[in-house]
């Protein structure tokens, strides 16, 4: 990848209300807008929707008639670090993590960029999609164009879109009682990100872990035979947890001891940095939650809203933790376990 500049004077992250994934509208709001978007297939349409909105996955899916499936995703957020170039690779990585969270391959992404053209020199939107299109390049992507508009606040991502073998899926509703559940990314991200926001405070090893691909865990996944996975990003490890356990019609355990954090994590969450995505993630998720004997920040740490986070596969891929098992569903309505 190019080196990037050095930085900049300004701080993206002070034109931004929210920081990256944290800013997503809460779950529960979504769930009930995109509600009605369910239903029949439209007349003519091409190929068969294999995955659509029905448990919210990570990407569309469509067979087509010669046997594969097209994947199609979209993500785009905030300012999430200061650095321009680092903000267009975190943002990318993202957006594609979409299309390895469904076992696929990217094949080609458009860029979305929002940004306060008076405001704001658009050099540093270049920088933005410099970083953006050096990661896609990594991940063997072509970026064709995309789509800008004048926004007064900064906006970037990416509109993906991939391929899969249609019958080697990773899905968020296949996961059965058995399975150990495998994160590929330690999270603290969030609290991280909303220290870095609030004192302009560095976190290199943080940044490094959001521009990492999810490409290589992806694949081993689907070489050893997984079907099941989700990435986790704004909805926090819980939150995303929640979403596969309920489309699974399974519960799931979380071994807090075992859960891998970033450094600096726990110290950022003691100091008071967490997002109100996080508070809403933990609000969201406590109705289905058996919490055992985790505090209120074990709970928060675990619902941290990630951004470019690592891929929780229902499966054991060696090299990485296994955090928790899926079980059977329980009776009265729990779905995720923390012990």
């Amino acid at each position: 990848m190019t080196a990037h500049t050095a930085q900049p004077p300004v701080r993206l992250t002070q034109y931004a209300h929210g920081g990256g994934c944290a800013c997503k509208i809460p779950p529960g709001e979504l769930e009930s807008a995109v509600s009605m978007l369910v239903g029949p297939e439209p007349s003519g349409a091409v190929g068969e929707l294999l995955v659509g909105l029905d448990d919210g996955d990570d990407a569309a899916a469509v067979r087509l008639e010669n046997g594969l499936a097209v994947l199609a995703t979209a993500d785009f957020f905030t300012p999430v670090v200061d650095d321009p170039y680092d903000w267009g690779r975190i943002a990318a990585a993202n957006a594609l993590s979409d299309i390895y969270a469904m076992g696929g391959a990217p094949v080609v992404a458009v860029n979305l960029l929002g940004w306060p053209r008076t405001e704001l020199p658009f050099e540093l939107a270049s920088e933005v999609l410099r970083g953006g299109l050096d990661v896609a390049r990594a991940a063997g992507c072509h970026v064709a164009g995309g789509h800008s508009v004048d926004d007064p606040e900064p906006k970037y991502g990416m509109a993906v879109t991939g391929v899969a073998g249609p019958d080697r899926l990773l899905r968020n509703d296949t996961g059965q009682a058995g399975m150990p559940l495998t994160l590929t990314k330690p999270l603290g991200i969030g609290v991280l990100n909303n220290r870095h926001k609030a004192t302009g405070e560095a976190f290199p090893h943080a940044v490094e872990a959001m521009v990492e691909l999810n490409r290589a865990v992806s694949r081993a996944a689907v070489e050893l035979g997984v079907r099941c996975a989700t990435d986790i990003t704004g909805f926090g490890l819980l939150g995303h947890l929640h979403k596969l356990a309920r489309a699974s019609g399974v519960s799931a355990i979380v071994e807090a001891g075992r859960v891998p954090y970033l450094d600096g994590a726990r110290e950022a969450l003691a100091a008071g940095y967490v997002s109100g995505g996080t508070r809403r993630n933990l609000d969201w998720v406590t109705p289905h939650l058996d919490p055992g004997r985790a505090d209120d920040a074990e709970l928060l740490l675990l619902a941290d809203a990630q951004t470019s986070g690592g891929l929780l596969i229902a499966g054991e891929v060696p090299g990485h933790r296994v955090v928790g098992e899926l079980v059977p569903a329980r009776t009265d309505g729990v779905t995720l376990t923390v012990r």
